[in-house]
């Protein structure tokens, strides 16, 4: 059908890195409702911390700007002066820390856990080749000490006199 004079259309998308430095200090300022000069005072605060280009410029990525929104947020809305803006992303990344250190305890628990149980599984299958019934009776013993039963000197009866086996 290729003479037919349709087109094929492809689609292609775009996965943008979030923490890439890509908007300059005024576009920033223009997505989070800011001024350029406020941007630059959260800079000094240690509150955001954009890339820089080779040649000294500020850029900020997306995830900067989410942040910017939430400082404003929090500053507009929630009344927060910027110390305790600071305090707040401070205790939110320490949560995010602890959480990820659950998540590694947690894998970690679980890799122990997966290998008692084979371990046990092992000790299981080793206790159950060495043990046998003894006697006819439901009672287990261990074939080790089965065998040393066997190890003792036997109590033969001695042959009579007069009996043909007496050398």
């Amino acid at each position: 059908m290729a003479g037919s004079g349709e087109t094929r259309r492809t689609v292609t998308r775009v996965q943008l890195e979030t923490d890439r430095g890509v908007f300059m200090i005024s576009v920033a300022a223009e997505l989070a409702n800011l001024h350029p000069q406020t941007l630059r005072v959260y800079e000094a605060r240690g509150l955001i911390e954009p890339k820089r280009s080779s040649k000294g410029t500020r850029l900020y990525s997306h995830e900067d700007v989410e942040k910017l929104r939430r400082i404003q947020e929090m500053t507009a809305e929630l009344g927060l002066n910027l110390a305790g803006v600071e305090r707040v992303l401070h205790m939110e990344q320490e949560i995010e820390d602890m959480q990820a250190r659950i998540e590694e305890i947690e894998l970690e628990a679980l890799q122990a856990q997966v290998r008692l149980a084979e371990e046990l599984e092992e000790v299981r299958r080793s206790f159950r080749a060495e043990l046998v019934p003894y006697r006819g009776s439901r009672e287990l013993v261990r074939v080790a000490d089965l065998m040393k039963s066997f190890d003792r000197p036997m109590n033969l009866k001695r042959p009579r006199k007069g009996s043909a086996d007496v050398t």
